[in-house]
């Protein structure tokens, strides 16, 4: 297996942490792959600048810090503008096209996505466009299994949530398969 070197990044307040915690148990716990997750928070904890990594691998993980990550979610436009150069050559870089606006080329697969607006017209709760991130992410990588990920999402979300939840997983999947290679 190749070893996923994720970077998430967005705002506070977006589930940014959520997600990237929803994804790495769903690999520890259901795929039985290691991972480790960190985060950052900007000045605020609430619209700062917030990033968050996974390292997911069937091997030891020795580092827990991402330097250049292979996947890179970024859901606003300051999130891009600070992490773009950061990417591997030829690596996924999706981004929310609600919020970022391309401004140079970088030597990625990029997926620019609409996850708010889709999010917001099919749901109409933005709390969730994290989810449907998530959702787009498991289709357009298959690092876990899209069955441990909605049990992880079953376990971490409030039981009156669920559905929401899960609906806005399958937006998110939609999206992505509208853009897959």
């Amino acid at each position: 297996m190749q070893r996923f070197r994720i970077i998430f990044s967005g705002s506070g307040g977006q589930g940014i942490i959520t997600a990237s915690i929803i994804f790495a148990e769903t690999a520890v716990l259901y795929e039985k792959l290691n991972a480790v997750q960190t985060q950052t928070y900007g000045a605020q904890a609430r619209g700062g600048a917030t990033r968050s990594e996974v390292i997911i691998s069937d091997s030891a993980i020795y580092f827990p810090k991402v330097i250049q990550p292979n996947i890179l979610v970024c859901l606003t436009q300051e999130s891009y503008n600070k992490y773009y150069t950061l990417i591997r050559p030829n690596g996924l870089l999706i981004t929310d096209s609600n919020y970022v606006e391309i401004q140079k080329r970088v030597d990625a697969r990029h997926k620019q996505l609409p996850m708010y607006k889709y999010v917001m017209e099919n749901i109409g709760n933005p709390s969730v466009a994290n989810v449907c991130m998530l959702g787009a992410l498991q289709t357009l990588t298959n690092i876990v299994n899209m069955e441990s990920l909605i049990k992880v999402l079953e376990t971490r979300t409030p039981a009156n949530f669920f559905e929401m939840n899960k609906k806005a997983l399958d937006l998110g999947v939609q999206l992505a398969q509208k853009v897959k290679d």
